[in-house]
């Protein structure tokens, strides 16, 4: 059960956000800043979405409807990418469902995963993923940190080579994964990678991102806020005095900035689910992109 005044408030908060749309136009500008996906050249915005955690609530509760709002500014500022798996606890289905409720499938890039350890498995888990996301391909396939992968690749392809996908990938979210991630870009075929990549974490940038570009693989960015640990290092710190001078107006923006100011990544995924949150992520994605003199900056700072 939720209270009534949980309801309400979400309620309210989508009223704000329809009977101010000019304003969120204003606050979050469609035209944001694109990259080109090495295997088409398809143009995807810098800024996505993911749904690991955020979108793991029940349909009709406040957070659902603080979802629609969040979708809501995310599409008009001009996002397409979302990211999800059927392994985040039912995100894919409320992802499916506010999609159809909005009208938002054919904005969205959808890019989900595999995380099964056989062929059987897998084929079970993608049809019920078709089920859930409420639609009959996506657009983005990945093998979810590497689990099976000499078979769900293949399997992948097969699906892609059906019109069912229409660009196959693989996933990892931790430095550890680099090594095997790299090895696999060297001697698969990918139109995409996804790993991790932060002011924290930024080993990525030493051979995985150089390789990707050299191999024409497209990079999908996650947990470029740590999951949330970098807030706790800044808490009640300034932002760099330069940050203004790069267009950014808060920590979010900055660590967002930080992420796609490397050439090779094409979008980076952070999840929220909140729409003020979410209109505030959707300002990184402009010009200026970060220095290397303030990108090492930050390095030093979280080293």
């Amino acid at each position: 059960m939720y209270a009534r005044r949980d309801v309400l408030r979400a309620g309210a908060t989508l009223g704000l956000l329809a009977a101010a749309s000019p304003w969120l136009h204003a606050a979050a500008p469609a035209g944001l800043l694109t990259r080109k996906i090495p295997s088409t050249g398809e143009a995807l915005p810098v800024i996505g979405a993911g749904t690991s955690g955020s979108f793991e609530v029940e349909t009709g509760s406040a957070q659902y409807q603080q979802l629609k709002a969040v979708l809501k500014a995310f599409f008009e500022g001009g996002g397409r990418v979302i990211d999800t798996s059927p392994n985040y606890g039912g995100a894919d289905s409320i992802l499916g469902q506010l999609l159809e409720e909005g009208g938002w499938h054919r904005q969205c890039f959808i890019a989900t995963k595999i995380a099964a350890d056989s062929r059987a498995d897998a084929e079970a888990q993608w049809a019920g993923s078709l089920r859930s996301l409420r639609t009959d391909k996506v657009d983005l396939l990945q093998i979810h940190n590497l689990r099976d992968w000499q078979t769900q690749l293949p399997y992948a392809r097969e699906l892609k080579q059906q019109g069912l996908t229409r660009y196959v990938g693989i996933t990892h979210y931790l430095n550890s994964g680099h090594d095997d991630v790299a090895r696999i870009v060297r001697s698969e075929p990918l139109d995409f990678i996804q790993i991790n990549y932060s002011v924290n974490a930024p080993d990525a940038a030493r051979e995985l991102l150089p390789l990707c570009q050299d191999r024409g693989v497209a990079v999908l960015i996650n947990r470029a806020f740590d999951d949330g640990r970098l807030f706790a290092k800044v808490k009640d710190q300034a932002l760099p005095g330069w940050a203004s001078e790069a267009g950014i107006g808060s920590w979010a923006q900055l660590f967002l900035k930080f992420a796609i100011s490397h050439p090779a990544v094409t979008t980076v995924i952070p999840a929220t689910g909140r729409p003020d949150r979410q209109l505030d992520q959707l300002k990184a994605g402009h010009e200026p992109m970060l220095t290397q003199a303030q990108q090492q900056a930050l390095i030093q700072q979280f080293a």
